[in-house]
């Protein structure tokens, strides 16, 4: 075993982590194929050398998570075998400089210090003091489990058609909590739209901005369990007068109420305190209240006293929006037409969404594989099935350009020439008529051009292709090259 001694003259704390960090790679990179060194190896950052500990950051929790499952041992093993059998390894997820002090456990890993406001939507369950039911006490936030998830925050929700509403109507809530006409806030949609991640953005922004003292999160089942736990305890009383002290009380998945009698009777009257005291409702549901099956009407209507607003499945433009902040986030660059791709045939929720992405990285580190296109096809495939290759605006003109035989940059560029105008107006036509981009977004493919351009083109092409039978077909054909090609 090979061991580095500290140089005589000891240079900053900074040089001795990068040059034993370089020792540690020259070892790993003879241990593990190029692709997962270059994926997994090469974007951490040696920040000091203590005393045998050498701290590194990582780009996102979900590195941090791979690298423990996947390379633990082997990190284990070169550091001892670089600074000594008594050094260790110690991990920072990224979150601001500013967080750079606090030191997180050392190998074998266990949980970081830091957590990276990662992720669009997902709703995964919150980690946060889940041991147990709530602390019954009249302290603020800080002094209970609030069962908050510090990931799910408003910078990190992506903003589209599909929840612009859900989303103003949550930050003005988050501030000014009981003091609009949003009381309750009733979210609802499908699942893995989001509604978690936004509902739980409520909570996470009034603390930090210190708009609410005490604020909760809590699944409708949980507070079931919760209430019949208190009932054989003798702690009813306890129990009711913990959560009617809330200042914001956020109540996840409220179907599951459903023939539920005596829960739904608490929580009427824990919902009609709270609502007399001036604070915060915010509920989530799979379907609007009055859809709602198993509830009695009276809670249904106090349900429909505030605001009730729907998260639709994201739109291709929201969905790409979220891809790039998750890969961005992860510390992966993926190109366009990886990320279109799975935009466009990975279209249900943003969970899948997600995990198709993780599925990506995952299959790209452990096959020694590029994240190119055909890799994206391969993992599409087991999530959804079989696909076809997507529709891009810049499939469509390059198509045009080959079939009307001019250079491709023309369409995109300012000249009038009648065979230009014809070809651009025609692709136009195509990309409103097969994509789901906006108009807005197609004009800027052609040279930044507005919508109403591409609405006037969309117009000129209809009107043409009723007059002129030899225009239509030309139209038809270039369809129809984009079906064999695969593309629609």
């Amino acid at each position: 075993m090979s061991i580095i001694q500290p140089p005589t003259a000891a240079p900053p704390e900074t040089d001795e982590a990068r040059r034993a960090w370089q020792a540690c790679l020259d070892i790993m990179r003879e241990r593990v194929n190029t692709q997962s060194f270059k994926t997994w190896f090469e974007p951490i950052e040696p920040l000091h050398l203590r005393s045998g500990k050498l701290t590194v950051q990582v780009p996102s929790q979900f590195f941090y998570d791979w690298l423990e499952e996947h390379y633990g041992d082997i990190f284990t093993a070169t550091v001892t075998r670089v600074l000594g059998k008594e050094a260790s390894l110690e991990y920072l997820v990224r979150h601001d400089e500013s967080a750079l002090e606090p030191e997180p456990p050392p190998l074998p890993l266990q949980q970081p210090t830091e957590q990276l406001h990662s992720g669009v939507a997902a709703e995964a369950t919150p980690t946060p003091g889940a041991g147990g039911p709530p602390r019954y006490d009249s302290r603020p936030s800080e002094a209970f489990s609030t069962f908050l998830n510090p990931r799910y925050t408003f910078e990190n929700f992506i903003k589209g058609d599909s929840n612009q509403l859900a989303r103003a109507a949550a930050s003005a809530v988050a501030n000014n909590p009981g003091g609009t006409s949003f009381n309750p806030l009733v979210l609802y949609g499908g699942t893995g739209l989001g509604k978690t991640h936004l509902i739980q953005a409520i909570g996470n922004s009034a603390i930090a901005t210190r708009k609410a003292r005490r604020v909760i999160y809590v699944s409708s089942e949980k507070f079931t369990v919760e209430f019949v736990d208190a009932i054989q305890s003798d702690r009813i009383n306890d129990f009711l007068s913990f959560y009617r002290s809330m200042d914001v009380l956020i109540v996840d998945d409220i179907q599951f109420f459903s023939g539920k009698e005596k829960t739904q009777d608490s929580f009427f009257h824990t919902f009609n305190e709270l609502h007399q005291l001036g604070k915060q409702i915010v509920l989530s549901s799979d379907r609007p209240p009055k859809e709602l099956k198993g509830l009695d009407d009276r809670l249904l209507s106090r349900f429909q006293w505030g605001l009730t607003a729907d998260i639709q499945p994201p739109d291709l433009e929201t969905r790409i929006a979220i891809l790039r902040k998750k890969s961005e986030n992860e510390g992966i660059d993926l190109s366009q037409d990886v990320v279109e791709f799975i935009a466009t045939n990975v279209n249900s929720n943003v969970r899948e969404l997600e995990g198709c992405l993780i599925s990506l990285l995952a299959k790209a580190s452990l096959e020694g594989r590029d994240v190119n296109l055909d890799l994206a096809r391969d993992v599409v495939r087991m999530v959804v099935g079989d696909v076809r290759s997507p529709i891009t605006i810049e499939t469509i003109q390059r198509t045009v350009c080959e079939y009307f035989n001019i250079p491709e940059d023309l369409i995109r560029a300012k000249t009038r020439k009648q065979e230009v105008v014809n070809a651009r107006q025609i692709a136009m036509f195509l990309a409103k008529d097969l994509t789901n981009s906006s108009l807005k977004t197609i004009g800027l493919h052609f040279g930044g051009r507005d919508h109403s351009t591409v609405i006037h083109a969309y117009q000129s092409v209809e009107d043409q292709m009723r007059i002129d039978p030899k225009y239509q077909a030309h139209v038809l054909q270039i369809r129809r090259r984009l079906q064999v090609m695969g593309h629609v």
